[in-house]
């Protein structure tokens, strides 16, 4: 499995609607209000407001950052593929395991890889780009980089920061280090924590300067996207209900797994979603899958194989679900 979240072909294969997938692949909020949003004929007829400037205000309040150090992309993707098809070094160190489409990204570029799990303080070359996704992907580790930065300042390094996955818990960010480091940009997904991977929102947060620089097409965001995003920043209470509802699904999908006894190893999670390990891997995934419950399998990251599944946090009927089945697996 490349990715998470491919319903659309497991749909296909069951012959059924997409609704009728369970998607424990797919790491997003389970708590997802029904949008407010109403479709205006105005907002499809005419162009958006070019610089986005009170979707970025909002930004600007939620991050504590200011709206100079905001680019907007039509999703994280899309914002990766943009920063690493502008930054000229030719060196890329990607810590991994991550998200493949870093590495995808990466077309033209050297691709050194760093394995997290045994080799952390590797020293990067001078003068290269260094990419590292914190809480990581797949297994949810949320780690300290004061050490990683000195190092990647001794060599001059270029940092491309992913902190899509930061706002599940209580966690620091380094966005307030982008003031004064010039080499820092943090890529944010929106996706993820606000629940709605159909908008397609993505940003990159650096110096101004930097941001001045980028110069990201015109009209690269709809005008529904917009306004819906603006619409969740400005709920005032979709954090607080979010992370209590997350914590509570959270322990409840911990507790399912570590009572199924099929799992030599389940890894602490510092966002929403468990890396677990298993020789009886295929046999738990393919089992699942016959009552139309979706996980990851991790083959497809560096360093782990399909003995590794992960499940995203998800709500308590799902959970409910997945727990009939691992405790029908001998």
């Amino acid at each position: 499995m490349k990715h998470g979240a491919d319903i659309y072909r497991y749909a296909s294969l069951f012959q059924c609607k997409e609704e009728k997938i369970i998607d424990f692949s797919s790491n997003i909020n389970a708590y997802h209000p029904k949008s407010t949003l109403n479709i205006k004929n105005e907002m499809l007829v005419r162009y958006a407001e070019p610089s986005y400037k009170a979707l970025k205000k909002e930004i600007s309040k939620k991050y504590h950052i200011k709206k100079s150090q905001i680019s907007l992309h039509n999703g994280a993707s899309s914002a990766i593929f943009f920063l690493l098809s502008f930054l000229k070094e030719r060196s890329v160190y990607l810590y991994a395991p991550l998200y493949g489409e870093y590495e995808k990204a990466c077309s033209g570029k050297d691709i050194i890889k760093i394995n997290r799990f045994s080799n952390l303080y590797e020293k990067p070359e001078k003068n290269s780009i260094i990419v590292f996704v914190n809480p990581s992907t797949p297994e949810a580790k949320y780690y300290d980089l004061k050490k990683l930065f000195i190092l990647w300042k001794e060599q001059n390094c270029t940092i491309i920061l992913d902190e899509s996955f930061l706002e599940f818990e209580d966690l620091p960010s380094y966005r307030d280090k982008i003031n004064h480091n010039k080499n820092l940009y943090i890529i944010q997904s929106f996706s993820k924590f606000y629940s709605c991977a159909g908008i397609r929102i993505g940003a990159i947060f650096s110096h101004k300067i930097n941001i001045q620089q980028l110069k990201t097409p015109l009209w690269n965001l709809s005008s529904y996207d917009v306004e819906f995003l603006k619409q969740r920043l400005q709920d005032k209470s979709f954090t607080k209900k979010s992370k209590k509802l997350h914590y509570k699904n959270k322990e409840n999908l911990l507790k399912i797994l570590k009572k199924s006894n099929l799992f030599e190893k389940i890894y602490p999670s510092d966002s929403n979603f468990y890396l677990c390990k298993s020789s009886k891997a295929d046999k738990i995934f393919a089992m699942l899958l016959r009552k139309k419950i979706l996980t990851r399998t991790c083959g497809s990251f560096d360093y782990l194989s399909n003995d590794y599944l992960r499940f995203a946090v998800k709500d308590k009927k799902a959970h409910s679900l997945l727990k009939e089945v691992l405790n029908a697996i001998t």
